[in-house]
């Protein structure tokens, strides 16, 4: 296979047409024990091609390609997670207050450290005692922005789970194999270790995670 078939729009699509034949499957197993997360809820609602072509963060950055591509296909993905506002427009949070608004105190307070670094962040679903973050800042060569995992089971931690929102909706759906011993197993991954590289060096000085005290 090609180099596009997994990366980016490619590999966005070989998702979307998984999804598209049964859409309100669930996400993760086992549903008994973790619930059950639909990857649509009821029909696909895609965002309007006039507000989607126009679309940007509030900070000014471009949608990644993969992004744009989901938006097209659903945006009910998103809204479950408090993507947007009452006017329709994105909604994001710095990390430290989405990890208190979805963790509690005083664990959002613990990385504020961190908050200048990602100040534009927007929840996905995944993880229990640990939440999992599309973290909206410098972009990869392919114009993604990375997946990070925070996790508070032990010490405060944040790191680089996947690089861009592609891969992350690849791994979920069964496209991408890894057995995540660690969050950040996919840095020394043959097909995708350059592009977490690439973020490592914008996001924490080169490595490839952060622990308490940030």
């Amino acid at each position: 296979m090609t180099e596009e078939v997994w990366h980016g729009v490619g590999l966005t699509r070989r998702v979307i047409e998984s999804v598209r034949s049964e859409p309100g499957r669930a996400m993760f197993e086992p549903v008994a024990w973790v619930g059950h997360t639909p990857w649509v809820a009821g029909e696909p609602r895609p965002m309007d091609r006039e507000a989607l072509a126009g679309a940007v963060f509030p900070s000014g950055r471009p949608l990644s390609p993969s992004l744009r591509e989901w938006l097209a296909f659903d945006t009910t993905l998103f809204e479950r997670c408090g993507w947007f506002a009452e006017d329709g427009g994105f909604a994001p949070r710095p990390l430290d207050e989405l990890v208190g608004d979805e963790l509690g105190q005083p664990w959002g307070e613990t990385f504020e450290g961190l908050a200048e670094r990602f100040p534009e962040c927007f929840l996905l679903p995944g993880g229990s005692d640990s939440r999992r973050v599309l973290a909206v800042g410098a972009a990869d060569s392919l114009g993604e922005y990375p997946v990070v995992a925070v996790d508070v089971d032990d010490m405060p931690y944040a790191g680089l789970m996947y690089p861009g929102f592609d891969v992350y909706v690849a791994e979920v759906a069964g496209f991408v194999q890894c057995e995540f011993e660690t969050y950040t197993d996919l840095g020394s991954d043959v097909v995708y270790g350059r592009r977490m590289r690439e973020h490592a060096v914008r996001s924490f000085s080169g490595r490839l995670c952060a622990e308490y005290p940030f």
